[in-house]
């Protein structure tokens, strides 16, 4: 493949890597800056001084790509949006080296701005620091955060009322939850670990510790597994069986990183996240990454400011519950005196 090929596919970035003095060797690996998801990126590695080295391996976030080739390009629609680490290991006598770069990779187009109706509104207990929001089986399942405040609670939709309610060790600062499997699964914020809850009678099932994420924000599921936001721009993948994170995707719109990703929910396979602080709700592709839509909510936060005068930045929306009898999502906030029940309309 001629350079100038590799080069019309976008800005490439390099990186020198010299060893150590008696090898004398110099080697450049030079990676698609930023492309688009569906585009070709492309991959060089170079020898720029030194005697001949026995074989090259390029890799793309630990995944081959290459037999003997050093330079080549990669579809960029096997890795979904993100940043993807590129690696070169060059091996020569008794030695090797390793050389990296970074390709981001965003979406081919901007998401889409949805509406809603506003449909039923209901009571929330003002002291509830929303985490968490389940519907299940006509109630809400609710967590709550804060350190010696942090709740686990049955609600009943139409009057707010707690009808089952669990406190968390005061150790702890709960966040999300999902129900799985009759199983409350319940993380904390940085502890480093979650636990798992009876349905039912709420009672301790187990525990179960993070992996590579080092926070835990939000909880939902799919049929075979636990998802997990951590804060980041990332949703980890869990084994349900073991809570073992499995892999990873990057939420990205056609510019950039969402971060701060929160509350989750599943909905007709879709992903909806609270953005944290943002009084919105954006829309994932759970298979790529790609961030499909956003939800402005911020008019429902206007009416509950115009009540109750929310104070401390935090007190945001957060929290989204998906009726799957009849559509509707059920929002609120923390410490938000109402439950907003709305119905995402048609694009």
């Amino acid at each position: 493949m001629r350079l100038k090929n590799i080069l019309s596919l976008g800005a490439l970035t390099f990186l020198i890597l010299t060893s150590c003095s008696e090898s004398n060797y110099k080697f450049k690996l030079q990676a698609t800056a930023k492309t688009t998801l569906g585009k070709k990126a492309a991959v060089k590695f170079e020898q720029l001084k030194g005697e001949a080295i026995d074989s090259v391996l390029l890799y793309v976030d630990g995944k081959r790509i290459n037999t003997s080739e050093t330079s080549m390009e990669f579809n960029t629609d096997e890795y979904g949006v993100g940043k993807h680490v590129v690696t070169a290991i060059a091996f020569y006598p008794n030695k090797s080296k390793k050389l990296y770069r970074t390709v981001e990779i965003t979406a081919p187009k901007a998401p889409k701005i949805y509406t809603y109706t506003l449909v039923n509104t209901y009571p929330h207990d003002k002291k509830a620091y929303t985490q968490g929001l389940e519907y299940h089986n006509g109630f809400l399942y609710e967590t709550t955060g804060k350190r010696g405040k942090s709740t686990l609670r049955k609600v009943e939709i139409p009057t707010g009322k707690v009808l089952q309610k669990l406190d968390l060790d005061k150790r702890y600062f709960g966040e999300g939850l999902t129900i799985h499997n009759n199983k409350i699964y319940w993380l904390t914020w940085q502890a480093r670990k979650g636990f798992i809850y009876d349905l039912e009678s709420f009672e301790k099932l187990g525990k179960f510790d993070y992996d590579k994420s080092n926070e835990g924000w939000g909880l939902t599921h799919n049929n075979n597994e636990i998802l997990k936001s951590d804060g980041s721009n990332k949703i980890w993948f869990l084994d349900p069986n073991n809570l073992k994170e499995k892999k990873s995707i990057q939420a990205y719109t056609h510019k950039s990183p969402v971060n701060e990703l929160n509350e989750l929910e599943l909905i007709n396979g879709k992903l909806f996240a609270n953005k944290w602080k943002q009084n919105s709700i954006v829309i994932i592709d759970p298979a790529t990454g790609i961030v499909e839509g956003i939800l402005d909510l911020s008019e429902l936060s206007k009416l509950v400011q115009a009540e109750q005068r929310l104070v401390d930045e935090d007190e945001v929306l957060n929290g989204i519950a998906y009726n799957p009898e009849n559509n509707h999502l059920y929002v609120t906030g923390k410490h938000w005196g109402k439950l907003f029940e709305i119905k995402i309309n048609e694009q």
